[in-house]
């Protein structure tokens, strides 16, 4: 059965809510709650949950516990999600920083620089900064399929059509470059400066509806 893209990202959002809704005490959830806080329609809730035969009652809802449950194992939360680094410079560190004990049910295994023992100042986790000659041996030993990288413009492309060639199947792009989809790699690119520019873009606009209409 294959699955889109937008199925995948709202089965994440009901995960994240329902736990949201259990730490504030509910034990049951409906599809009203859940369609409510993503503005979309209980309908299209319904119909998510059914395509991996998520059941509830109209009365009862659905357990949170066990409806958490079937959503971890659906998006293989259920498993170890072990993770490397490529690239420790700021942002790089910043993660390996945040990541230094496992967190959400992910581990970041290591980190590989091209200079590690220039970047080590900036890492107080206690994950390893190996040098990028030991990438590939690392990946395959450890069998690593999930890849975070934060290396330079230049060393992008480059850099990931490395890791695809060693085996990481997902890779969550830090670095300028628009990096596109392979056949055997899912890649989500992260541009945090146009996302700061697109805030921005979108408060300029806003207050320019504002003062036309206030005009």
């Amino acid at each position: 059965m294959k699955i889109s893209k937008d199925t995948i990202l709202r089965l994440s959002q009901y995960k994240n809510i329902t736990v949201k809704l259990k730490s504030l005490g509910f034990v049951k959830v409906f599809s009203d709650n859940l369609a409510d806080a993503l503005g979309i329609s209980s309908s299209l809730v319904r119909k998510d949950f059914s395509m991996f035969e998520i059941t509830g009652n109209k009365r009862g809802g659905y357990a949170v516990d066990e409806l958490i449950e079937k959503l971890n194992t659906i998006l293989g939360k259920d498993k170890v999600q072990n993770v490397i680094i490529v690239g420790c410079g700021r942002i790089g560190s910043a993660l390996l920083n945040y990541y230094r004990y496992p967190k959400d049910g992910i581990t970041v295994k290591a980190g590989f620089d091209i200079s590690p023992a220039d970047v080590t100042s900036l890492n107080d986790s206690n994950i390893p900064i190996y040098d990028i000659s030991e990438l590939e041996s690392f990946i395959k030993d450890n069998n690593i399929k999930i890849a975070i990288i934060c290396v330079s413009e230049n060393s992008a492309t480059a850099v990931t059509e490395n890791l695809i060639r060693y085996g990481i199947e997902g890779i969550l792009n830090f670095t300028p470059v628009l990096l596109k989809n392979h056949a055997d790699c899912f890649i989500s690119n992260v541009n945090i400066k146009s996302e700061i520019e697109n805030i921005f873009y979108f408060v300029h606009f806003a207050n320019q509806e504002n003062i036309e209409k206030q005009s």
